[in-house]
């Protein structure tokens, strides 16, 4: 119970952390804390990648984050490597009211069938970012969910050894005993390197929560960064931190939008609730033959879920578009 319960809080910081970015609310006083803040502003302006959406957008007017309106974010992992643009294999969609002061925070399986908007087919909903980058990526959550998606944050889940290298190491809470690349995960609380980092958030094969346990450890070894991060001694190392997070996180959230977050959005930990979206793996042939496994979401699931999350964005019902088979 104690260790859920720590790991709940953990959770949470998590969360409101993400919303700033990644970057690490930063304390000193003087000269230092001015040549700490200038580093934050390059860093900032280094990770903002705005998007041009092909698509149109399903609000009526703009999101104003300085006036608190209640906005949403598609936080994207992409598994990049070298010569590789990889696909999106962790979508985490937040939903953030200061009114309520909470949060509503949905996994999207990797798998989930569904339309590709802008590319014309009907695939995994991870392949969006492989065809059409972050700005398909969000189209086709967008018409998924039938909610408006205002920001993105996209981490190069390949980057979590430099951020992990940059603060340290990191510790996490491992509910699953396994081995990957040659290293043994035991159960319990656990210290991290980069290189092993990395090894514990890729595996998936091995879990039987499949993409949901995966993410899971992602989320584990997020929080750990932004724990260590956080404290007075990686202060000291803040020029790695930012370099590490300059290389690895990009965003359409300008420094003015984060800092508004900071002011009006401080007190959503109090609430925050994780939604999930029910659906069933099947095997499904394709035109060469082969068979390919998708995690298969009904229309009502779609609706009901919609329908929570538009609400919590102060909006009216919308009936979701009818899935394609």
């Amino acid at each position: 119970m104690r260790s859920q319960k720590k790991k709940t809080i953990k959770r949470k910081k998590w969360l409101v952390a993400m919303l700033t970015v990644l970057i690490v609310m930063l304390v000193g006083g003087g000269a230092y804390a001015y040549s700490v803040y200038h580093s934050f502003n390059s860093a900032v302006n280094s990770i903002h990648k705005p998007v041009e959406r092909k698509q149109p957008v399903k609000r009526t007017e703009e999101v104003a984050v300085k006036n608190g309106d209640p906005f949403s974010v598609l936080m994207l992992g992409v598994d990049e490597r070298k010569n590789d643009k990889g696909r999106s294999d962790t979508m985490i969609l937040m939903t953030i009211n200061p009114h309520l002061q909470s949060i509503k925070m949905l996994s999207i399986p990797r798998d989930t069938r569904t339309e590709i908007v802008g590319h014309g087919t009907v695939d995994k909903i991870n392949h969006a970012y492989a065809y059409g980058d972050v700005e398909m990526s969000m189209d086709t959550v967008e018409n998924f969910l039938n909610i408006p998606i205002d920001y993105y944050i996209k981490v190069n889940m390949e980057g979590f050894q430099d951020l992990v290298d940059a603060v340290g190491g990191v510790t996490v809470h491992n509910d699953l005993a396994f081995s990957a690349g040659g290293t043994d995960f035991q159960e319990g609380d656990i210290k991290l390197n980069g290189k092993d980092a990395l090894k514990f958030s890729r595996m998936r094969k091995e879990d039987p929560e499949g993409d949901f346990g995966r993410q899971k450890r992602q989320r584990e070894i997020i929080e750990s960064i932004l724990d260590e991060g956080a404290s007075i001694s990686s202060l000291w190392n803040y020029d790695n931190i930012f370099d590490a997070l300059a290389k690895n996180v990009k965003t359409n959230l300008t420094f003015k939008e984060m800092m508004s977050i900071q002011s009006k959005y401080k007190d959503i930990r109090k609430n925050i609730e994780e939604l999930k979206i029910e659906g069933d793996g099947k095997l499904m042939p394709t035109q060469s033959g082969d068979n390919i496994w998708y995690y298969l979401v009904t229309d009502d699931e779609r609706q009901k879920v919609s329908d929570v999350l538009r609400e919590h964005l102060e909006l009216s019902k919308a009936t979701v578009t009818a899935s394609q088979s």
